[in-house]
């Protein structure tokens, strides 16, 4: 009888350890997730870290495979958003999405050496990269990473390209601000110069892959036309459940994201069905 005890006691003891080693992490949990493009098929994918063309200079921690994750909520709502455009038009295109805690602290690593300046000419030209954390382009935490926040813009169909919002994204300066020479609530084009503390205008720069951009910082100023171009994607965004950010066009978060406080860390790859 002894014996048998014994034995009944070891069985659980290994079924508990069985059980446990079996559970995952909430932050590895990507159960709740779903490739993008499986729920919005007709979005274009452009995924800046997954290459080398973005703020850094390099492929990005956790990026895996250029494809876009996103929590099956906000998935569901983009989708209502593609639908949206579509009818006008347009396609989504898609910069970044669910961005792993490895990821972020890529950029934390990055904006902490001051040394390494060699995409200063493509997207912060005009800031000293000391700056940053101050100024809130990199932190330690990012909405991305709570799986449920997409970079984006639009693309026209008619003219196969993007349509033409009047700057790049992960653009660092007052440009990106949807609040940039118009009223984002209103809708209202208001014109007029940006910051007049920025200095040193610039003209067009050639980026890594040979492919001239004019950045806003060339401008100081975005046209009639390209304010509305924003607006067009930041009220699809907002009709379907998405909020924006105030320092840039690009960036929105579900209001009613379903992890607000949970940091992923699992890679951005495709997902096993």
């Amino acid at each position: 009888m002894k014996n048998l005890l014994s034995l009944l006691t070891f069985c659980l003891l290994m079924l508990s350890c069985s059980t446990k080693s079996t559970e995952v992490c909430p932050e590895e949990d990507s159960s709740q997730f779903v490739t993008l493009t499986e729920v919005v098929p007709d979005a274009i994918l452009e995924i800046r870290y997954f290459g080398t063309y973005n703020f850094v200079g390099t492929r990005i921690d956790g990026y895996e495979e250029p494809t876009a994750l996103l929590t099956r909520q906000a998935a569901d709502s983009l989708k209502a958003v593609s639908d949206d455009v579509k009818a006008r038009g347009y396609r989504l295109k898609i910069y970044d999405a669910y961005r792993p805690q490895k990821g972020v602290d890529h950029f934390v690593r990055w904006a902490e050496n001051i040394a390494d300046t060699l995409m200063k000419p493509y997207f912060y030209p005009d800031l000293d990269k000391s700056v940053l954390f101050d100024q809130e382009y990199i932190c330690a935490k990012s909405g991305h990473t709570r799986g449920s926040t997409v970079d984006l813009t639009l693309f026209d169909m008619a003219t196969e390209k993007e349509l033409d919002m009047g700057g790049t994204f992960d653009w660092f300066g007052p440009e990106s601000h949807p609040d940039f020479c118009g009223n984002p609530e209103t809708g209202e084009y208001t014109g007029g110069l940006g910051d007049s503390s920025f200095s040193g205008l610039g003209t067009n720069v050639t980026s890594p892959n040979d492919q001239t951009t004019n950045h806003p910082i060339s401008q100081r100023a975005i046209t009639p036309e390209q304010f509305q171009n924003r607006m067009v994607l930041r009220q699809a965004m907002l009709r379907h459940g998405f909020k924006p950010f105030d320092t840039e066009w690009w960036h929105f978060t579900l209001k009613d994201e379903p992890f607000p406080d949970t940091y992923f860390t699992f890679p951005v790859k495709q997902l096993s069905k």
